[in-house]
């Protein structure tokens, strides 16, 4: 049973995702709020296993909610999807640094919804196809490269760079293998090292950390390669 919060100041959107998510066997509404601040309570209260977070909210905001939800609800970190009814919001890179999954759009259909939910859930990185194309140019207007992520990069050995690459690429674990020509279980084990020795809660952040050292630079990214946000 994943074990779900809707967090939006609108009670009629509330309530429209509230329902959606209780037609589904596999989900459990455990509890809405209509801020942050509510949301920051509810969350270590009912330690639920993903969060429908809206971004614009008075009193504290979804990314505020987001940064205080992922450093300091104790008991399992749930994972938060991020809402807006924006297709660019000037927000959505630092919804993801602050430790969101995924960001999907309002009007999404409630198909799309459910497996978003159990992409996040599952532990894989989510954005809505929308807000994808332009997040890395966002990304390269506002945000210069980080001084101390190269060092980071350092912990790691040749082929995990290598594997970190692929991942902000948007290759799945399968494709990559292909790349390497090993087998999935060695990829996933990579990744799973890359993650650890950089201290990253899952795959969005592993991308976002590729941009911000240099390794990836925006533009760059071969023909044909996916978002590196695609729930593969």
């Amino acid at each position: 049973m994943i074990r779900v919060v809707v967090v939006d100041d609108q009670e009629v959107v509330r309530a429209g995702f509230g329902a959606l998510i209780a037609t589904q066997l596999d989900f459990a509404v455990v509890g809405t709020a209509q801020n942050g601040a509510e949301a920051v309570r509810l969350c270590a209260a009912e330690h639920p296993d993903v969060v429908l977070m809206d971004v614009r909210m008075p009193v504290m905001d979804g990314i505020e909610a987001t940064r205080q939800i992922t450093t300091t609800v104790g008991g399992g970190v749930p994972k938060i999807l991020m809402l807006t009814t924006f297709d660019l919001d000037e927000y959505v890179f630092d919804a993801l640094s602050a430790g969101a999954s995924g960001f999907l759009l309002k009007d999404v259909t409630a198909e799309r919804l459910f497996d978003a939910v159990r992409v996040v859930a599952a532990g894989e990185a989510l954005l809505d196809p929308a807000v994808t194309k332009r997040l890395i140019g966002e990304f390269a207007r506002l945000h210069s490269r980080s001084a101390t992520a190269p060092s980071l990069l350092a912990e790691l050995t040749p082929r995990e760079v290598e594997v970190l690459a692929l991942v902000a690429e948007g290759l799945s674990n399968t494709e990559i293998a292909e790349r390497l020509v090993v087998g999935d279980q060695t990829i996933k084990t990579h990744v799973s090292r890359v993650l650890t020795k950089l201290g990253l809660r899952d795959r969005t952040q592993a991308v976002i950390t590729a941009y911000e050292s240099g390794l990836v630079v925006p533009g760059t990214a071969p023909p044909g390669s996916r978002s590196p946000w695609g729930s593969a």
